[in-house]
């Protein structure tokens, strides 16, 4: 149990980290900020489709730099990589893209929210023995999950789990 909550918070800050200098491009019109809030100046607007830098990311925004001009945009106005080319990782692009709501189509049909941590937030983060215990204390047997599955008709499905990045089986 320990192990597995050890494993997915790992993850979780694995996933929210951005390497520097990725490509990106622009899946909708929206406005790059001076400062990655939505009330900061708005630095310039790009359209759809316009190739960027991501240089950094802190929350729910990217640092990015683009021909246009330079400043943050939100993380769900970028799409990671070429927008018009499959990368070697899209089925991992394609779970990202169920987290945030995204159908095939590119039309979103929910959104999620997002916080990431920063540098900053990740250097100051200690260990905490009671957080982890009372978030232990929150987790359900598999027997109180299927009796609220059952509550709520919840059909179970099926999943594949995704293929090894590492080509490793």
């Amino acid at each position: 149990m320990r192990f597995n909550l050890l494993v997915t918070t790992a993850l979780l800050i694995i996933s929210g980290m951005v390497q520097a200098a990725e490509s990106g491009t622009t899946v909708k019109k929206d406005s790059v900020r001076a400062a990655p809030f939505s009330d900061a100046k708005i630095v310039v607007t790009l359209p759809a489709a316009t190739k960027v830098e991501i240089l950094k990311k802190d929350g729910g925004w990217y640092q990015i730099k683009s021909a246009q001009g330079n400043g943050w945009m939100r993380m769900l106005s970028i799409r990671r990589g070429d927008i018009n080319k499959p990368s070697a990782g899209s089925s991992a692009s394609a779970l990202a893209g169920l987290a945030s709501g995204r159908s095939g189509t590119g039309k979103v049909v929910a959104t999620t929210g997002i916080r990431g941590l920063n540098e900053e937030q990740l250097k100051a983060a200690h260990y905490d023995e009671n957080q982890v215990t009372l978030l232990e204390a929150s987790t359900s047997s598999r027997a109180e999950a299927q009796k609220f599955a059952a509550r709520a008709r919840l059909k179970a499905r099926q999943m594949d789990y995704l293929a090894d990045p590492g080509g490793s089986k």
